[in-house]
C-alpha cells in the first residue's frame, strides 16, 4: 500500500501518466523516436492530446519519464516519518514506498527506454539533470531530519549512495526478473545502509573547519 494514503484520484493520475510513458517508449522503439508524434502517443494510450499535455510539456519529457511530483513526495515522506526513525531509515522507507506494482512490472519498459535514450545523448543528459535535482531535494530533507547544516556531507552522501544502490538494483533486475525490483532495492539499500544507518557524531554549530 502506498504511504501518505494516496487517493483514488492520485492513483488514476499515476496510471494515466504510466500509460503515456509506455506508449511513448513503445512507439519510439518501434518507429524511431523522431518519427513519433504526440497525437500518436495520445491515441496509443487512449487519451486526448490535451490530456497528454496535462502530464508532459513535450514528448521528450514523456520519454525521460521523470515525474516532477516524485522528489517532493519522497522528501515529504522523509520529514513525516516518526521521530524514532533514523534519517537513513526514513530515506530507505521513502524509496521503497515509490516501488509500486506498476514499477515492479515495468522491466521491459525500462529496458526499451534505456535503448531509446542511448540513441539520444541529449535526452540522456536531461534525464541525469532531473535526477540531480531530486537528489538535492532529498538531501535537504535528510539534512533537516538529522539536524545538520545544509553544507554537511552526510545527507548528500547518503542520497547519492542510495541513488547508486537503486541503479545497481535496477541493472541487476534488467538482467533477470526472477527477483522483484522492490526486494533487490531493499537488499541494495540495506547493504550500504549498515555503514550509513546512523548519523555520525558531529560538531553541529561550527560547521567543518
Amino acid at each position: 500500500m502506498n504511504q501518505l494514503g494516496e487517493s483514488l484520484r492520485d492513483r488514476k493520475k499515476r496510471r494515466t501518466r504510466a500509460a503515456l510513458e509506455r506508449a511513448t517508449v513503445r512507439l519510439a522503439a518501434e518507429k524511431g523516436y523522431d518519427h513519433v508524434t504526440v497525437e500518436e502517443i495520445a491515441a496509443e494510450a487512449d487519451v486526448s492530446v490535451r490530456t497528454f499535455f496535462n502530464y508532459f510539456v513535450s514528448k521528450d519529457e514523456a520519454l525521460i519519464g521523470a515525474d516532477p511530483e516524485t522528489g517532493p513526495r519522497m522528501a515529504e515522506r522523509i520529514l513525516a516519518a516518526p521521530d524514532e526513525v533514523t534519517p537513513f531509515q526514513a530515506y530507505r522507507d521513502s524509496v521503497l514506498a515509490e516501488i509500486t506494482d506498476e514499477l515492479n512490472n515495468a522491466r521491459d519498459l525500462w529496458l526499451l527506454r534505456k535503448e531509446v535514450l542511448m540513441q539520444r545523448p541529449d535526452l540522456l543528459v536531461r534525464a541525469f539533470a532531473n535526477s540531480a535535482e531530486s537528489e538535492q531535494l532529498l538531501a535537504n530533507a535528510v539534512g533537516r531530519r538529522a539536524g545538520l547544516p545544509e553544507s554537511d556531507l552526510y545527507p548528500r552522501l547518503l542520497v547519492a549512495a542510495g541513488s547508486a544502490a537503486f541503479r545497481c538494483a535496477v541493472t541487476r533486475w534488467a538482467l533477470d526478473d526472477s527477483v522483484a525490483l522492490g526486494d533487490l532495492v531493499r537488499d541494495a539499500l540495506d547493504l550500504f545502509g549498515t555503514g550509513l544507518a546512523h548519523v555520525p557524531p558531529h560538531h553541529h554549530e561550527g560547521g567543518s573547519s
